[in-house]
């Protein structure tokens, strides 16, 4: 199984390109590492002692066992870090507030998830920095944005999930067993924020490359998950009908859904009306491929009360194997509920390279997940680990803004760095 890609001769996608991360937690430190993994230099600025809030998110620890807090962070952490060079600086004295302002000079990006209005105080923010590098393009993460009535607000995707409307359809139908809202297992409203980030940053390089300015970039966990509603939000403004939780099932497809079989449970996703016939073949019942009020996607979901418990005593006749068999045969979309332990084991997981162990300074590696941006001329790569805390702040403040030696110890004794 593929586990560690080296560079392939030439430079990253990205490689021209310097990132200031002043981003903890999850949304900006998952844009930066999509960043990382296309080749950009991310410098990720921490506070001296304690780093970001996730290295203490633990267990799990990187490396087994009690954390020692030298060496060891959480995974939670490593999962949205490699690639970057961590530099502490404390941002609340005025000479950390000169370095990261000398870092932004010599950068390409900035992004933060500060509280609206914070780095203002400190000098930090898009109108300070861009006076001295108009060609910055600085990306702010916040909760509900930098304007409106709610603007102040802090939040957690956790409260995203809820107030944007996602944990409304999430869930088994309330009629059910189990019914009610749920939020999903990943913490979802982060991560496709920092996708959208990610997005929001290349288009505004791309905009550099013609206006030769940076500009800035308002990013919001609320927009985001609300953005993330697609058909279901669209549904409802057409029609003004209020989405509600349908569990496992779809809203607009049937049957797509969790089937019982003998041995356990297989998910089915009829997707078009060629597949149901081709679905009927392979459970063996002509009966309902010939019945007219079946042949459409419209009758089978206006008639799904009916026709799903008549699938669900077919689908109880095999075992899983054998139904998986059965119904790939005929190009029918399925599939085992795997946990992430049956997940790479699976083959084509495994040819895909989907687990990445990345070799640490201190010998051990850090196992994370391949980067789905599979770019053949410039494909993602994996050369730094999640790095501990402040493991470059010599060397960037050295190489890159000049600092001697004597300068470093100063800072160090004032407690700067």
């Amino acid at each position: 199984m593929p586990v560690h890609q080296q560079r392939p001769a030439g430079p990253g996608a990205l490689s021209h390109l310097r990132v200031l991360d002043l981003s903890r937690v999850l949304a900006g430190p998952w844009c930066t590492q999509n960043l990382a993994d296309m080749g950009a230099e991310v410098i990720k600025v921490e506070r001296p002692g304690a780093g970001d809030d996730t290295r203490g998110w633990g267990p799990p620890w990187v490396v087994g066992g009690e954390r020692d807090g030298a060496t060891t962070d959480s995974t939670y952490y490593a999962a949205a870090n490699r690639g970057k060079k961590s530099v502490t600086i404390d941002i609340s004295k005025p000479a950390g507030q000169a370095l990261v302002r000398s870092l932004a000079r010599e950068s390409d990006v900035v992004i933060e998830n500060y509280k609206v209005g914070d780095l203002k105080r400190y000098g930090l923010n898009y109108p300070s920095l861009s006076a001295i590098n108009p060609r910055l393009v600085y990306c702010s993460i916040t909760g509900y944005g930098q304007d409106g009535p709610s603007a102040h607000k802090p939040g957690y995707d956790f409260v995203f999930q809820a107030i944007g409307g996602l944990m409304s359809i999430t869930g088994e139908n309330d009629a059910l067993p189990g019914g009610g809202p749920q939020k999903t297992g990943i913490a979802i409203a982060d991560v496709m924020t920092g996708m959208y980030a990610t997005i929001a940053i290349l288009s505004a390089l791309q905009h550099r490359t013609v206006s030769g300015r940076g500009q800035y970039i308002d990013m919001a966990l609320l927009d985001c998950i609300v953005a993330l509603g697609g058909n279901q939000v669209t549904g409802y403004l057409a029609s003004g009908k209020v989405p509600h939780r349908y569990g496992n099932a779809h809203a607009s497809l049937v049957p797509y859904q969790v089937f019982a079989v003998q041995d356990g449970e297989i998910v089915v996703a009829v997707g078009n009306d060629k597949q149901w016939q081709q679905y009927c073949a392979a459970i063996e019942r002509p009966d309902l491929a010939a019945d007219p009020q079946w042949h459409k996607v419209t009758g089978r979901i206006t008639g799904r009360e009916t026709l799903i418990p008549e699938l669900a005593r077919t689908m109880l006749e095999r075992p899983a194997d054998e139904w998986i068999e059965r119904l790939e045969a005929r190009g029918v979309p399925c599939g085992r509920i795997n946990d992430y332990r049956q997940v790479f084991e699976d083959p084509q997981v495994r040819h895909r390279g989907l687990r990445v162990d990345i070799p640490r300074a201190d010998g051990g590696s850090v196992s994370t997940i391949a980067s789905p941006l599979r770019l053949q001329g410039t494909p993602p790569t994996y050369d730094r680990a999640p790095p501990s805390l402040g493991d470059a702040t010599d060397a960037v403040l050295r190489d890159l803004l000049g600092c001697s030696l004597d300068d470093l110890a100063g800072l160090r004794r004032d407690g700067v760095i």
